[in-house]
């Protein structure tokens, strides 16, 4: 693989690195990924199709850390490299995940920005009938009857439209959490069927 050239820059971080420091080992990178992406964020170089992956990446990781070094093929090397990258996760976490049996890396279910993306919108939209429904108590509070009147369709669906939401929800988080333990027993997160 080609090696980029190195381009330093010393900052003082002012009793930021401590903090700095726990971000890159909680998200299982350096800190030079960490301190990159908060620049690209800050010059508006980063791209927004990858805004979702970015909103998962806080992900808790508890025990020490190991740094491995593996052999791969190139080919092998760019499809870890090419995974991680459409997971929007570092090749360390995106490679646990696929130790640890998570769906939405293992190609079982949806891809892990497509899952949050839905997830995203969804949430969109619950937040949209939130609003509507504030607007609907404020105009019977008022007395006006009338213009509250072109709520009822909403009402009769709202039920249904929650419901929707808690299920996509519920399948995204069972898409994205390990299928088995970290620790490589087997043993299934998921809860027994009764």
């Amino acid at each position: 693989m080609n090696t980029p050239t190195h381009e330093f820059v010393t900052a003082d971080m002012r009793g930021l690195k401590a903090a700095l420091v726990a971000r890159a080992q909680a998200e299982r990178v350096s800190v030079s990924v960490v301190v990159r992406r908060a620049v690209e964020r800050e010059l508006g170089l980063v791209d927004a199709s990858r805004a979702p992956a970015e909103a998962g990446r806080s992900a808790s990781f508890t025990g020490s850390t190991v740094k491995l070094s593996i052999r791969l093929t190139r080919g092998e090397a760019e499809q870890l490299d090419g995974g991680a990258k459409n997971s929007g996760l570092s090749r360390g976490a995106f490679l646990a995940g696929l130790l640890a049996d998570v769906p939405a890396l293992s190609g079982r279910s949806g891809s892990r920005p497509v899952c949050l993306a839905a997830l995203t919108a969804s949430s969109a939209e619950l937040s949209t009938l939130s609003r509507s429904i504030n607007h609907l108590t404020a105009l019977l509070r008022q007395g006006n009857v009338r213009p509250a009147l072109e709520y009822r369709r909403m009402l009769d669906t709202l039920g249904d439209d929650v419901r929707a939401h808690l299920t996509l929800a519920a399948g995204v988080l069972a898409d994205l959490r390990p299928a088995r333990s970290s620790a490589g027993r087997g043993e299934s997160r998921r809860p027994a069927a009764s």
